[in-house]
């Protein structure tokens, strides 16, 4: 089997009886033990209750148990809790106690046929877009080892791009599922705020509660290398946690078309606080040119947009409560200035759905550049070189903003390779709760023009 088939593929070979689960599993395995000395993405293996769990799947597919992933390997970031291994986040000092229960998203994969292998590497804390900690050592792009694969759910993404798995799941607040998406190349999406349970998705340390746990401005989300896969990951694991299920049922709303010539796009290639490169804009444009050509309609400007700059500022503050809140040295703000910007932010909420009457999805950059080069020195002092232009490194975050503060829907996905050789992502930004739009209009994209490229090196 192709070690870059896709979940979908992989899940019917498996019901076809073309491979069993053992088999696949032990493929995994040994992926991983060939390229993992060298990108360092698998931070916790977990590989003999996986052989355990995909004896059981061929079991149930030889009974004619037919589930969507029975007996499909996969891996989720470190941060999720896994009943018997630690989550540690990467901080020293947390790797004694183990989780009691799985996270909510572990259970519906499982429940789903799922096997799990392992708990792929982060950032400390999950505070950078590069994927290093003082527990398991830092994550390489399998592009280039010299550069990040992203973060904070960096060996999430490197692991897809390996092809060790074809299903991750990580996080996101400030682009930790989307950067690490546009730096390796793959897909990934952020779902609408509260659509994915968070719970038993929590720092080290952290009371295993039973009611759901969801953090302002952050989701859950799948990753993976193909469109289609990150439908099929959110189908699964979407829809209330089981203190709300006594009440709530999810009925999102299908996408708003089924054809690339049906879609108003506006594409934004520059942002007020931040420069793109010309590698960057130039991808985006060209994916322009394209979908115009596949009858798109296609748009540079609208009067509708919301200021990007204050809604910049706007998610600013209310990252600032929310990290404060938690560290005692960082700054943070009063519960008064926490209002103001919660409403603040409902204003923009008003402005993205007036917007989206007339839009139906917007296009826009993950990062400035591609994959940077690695950089573990002092957050404060580190900047990044935009086409000869120095810029504070935590100024990246705007991009990010667009999609987080109002808990919009966003699908990242490649478009191409720049002249360094690197993959270059784009976002797609939906309206509020449309998440099949966003996910519907990048599988349109991927069918018309291509999608994940495997990184030298990985082929056989």
């Amino acid at each position: 089997m192709d070690y870059y088939q896709s979940t979908r593929e992989t899940a019917a070979a498996l019901q076809a009886r073309q491979v069993s689960a053992v088999e696949l599993l032990e493929r995994s395995i040994a992926r991983i033990e060939r390229f993992d000395r060298q990108i360092n993405a698998v931070a916790v293996r977990d590989f003999e209750r996986a052989r355990a769990a995909a004896q059981a799947a061929d079991a149930a597919l030889a009974r004619g148990e037919r589930r969507p992933l029975l007996g499909v390997p996969f891996t989720v970031k470190e941060a999720f809790n896994v009943a018997g291994l630690p989550t540690t986040w990467g901080i020293p000092g947390t790797g004694k106690a183990l989780a009691p229960e799985d996270a909510v998203v572990l259970r519906r994969l499982k429940a789903a046929g799922a096997v799990l292998i392992g708990k792929t590497n982060l950032a400390l804390h999950l505070a950078d877009w590069q994927s290093d900690n003082p527990l398991y050592g830092f994550t390489r792009n399998p592009w280039d080892e010299g550069r990040t694969p992203g973060g904070s759910s960096g060996g999430s993404a490197a692991a897809l791009a390996a092809g060790y798995v074809s299903l991750e799941f990580g996080s996101d607040l400030a682009g930790s599922l989307r950067v690490p998406a546009h730096c390796c190349g793959i897909f990934a999406h952020k779902p609408t705020h509260g659509l994915v349970p968070m719970r038993g998705f929590a720092p080290p340390g952290t009371p295993v509660l039973s009611v759901s746990a969801d953090v302002d401005l952050a989701v859950v989300g799948p990753m993976a290398r193909s469109a289609g896969d990150l439908a099929l990951a959110l189908d699964l694991t979407a829809g209330p946690d089981d203190d709300r299920a006594v009440a709530w049922r999810l009925a999102l709303p299908a996408a708003r078309h089924g054809a690339l010539a049906d879609f108003r796009v506006l594409v934004l290639d520059t942002h007020p606080q931040l420069p793109a490169s010309q590698a960057v804009r130039a991808a985006l444009d060209r994916m322009a040119e394209r979908l115009a050509k596949a009858g798109c309609r296609i748009a540079r400007t609208s009067p509708l947009l919301p200021d990007l700059a204050r809604l910049a500022a706007t998610w600013g503050t209310l990252v600032e409560a929310l990290v404060g809140a938690d560290m005692p040295d960082a700054d943070s703000i009063s519960h008064r200035d926490w209002v103001h910007a919660d409403r603040a932010r409902a204003v923009f909420t008003h402005q993205w759905r007036q917007f989206f009457v007339e839009f139906d999805v917007i296009l826009c950059p993950v990062l400035p550049t591609t994959a940077f080069a690695h950089d573990h020195g002092e957050m404060e002092k580190r900047r990044i070189v935009v086409d000869g232009q120095a810029i504070p490194y935590g100024a990246q975050s705007v991009w990010a903003s667009v999609a987080t503060l109002t808990g919009l829907p966003a699908t990242a996905m490649p478009i191409g390779l720049a002249d360094d050789g690197l993959p270059v992502g784009m976002q797609i930004v939906g309206p509020y709760l449309e998440d099949r739009t966003t996910l519907a209009f990048a599988e349109l994209v991927e069918r018309e023009f291509g999608g994940f490229v495997v990184p030298p090196g990985f082929e056989g």
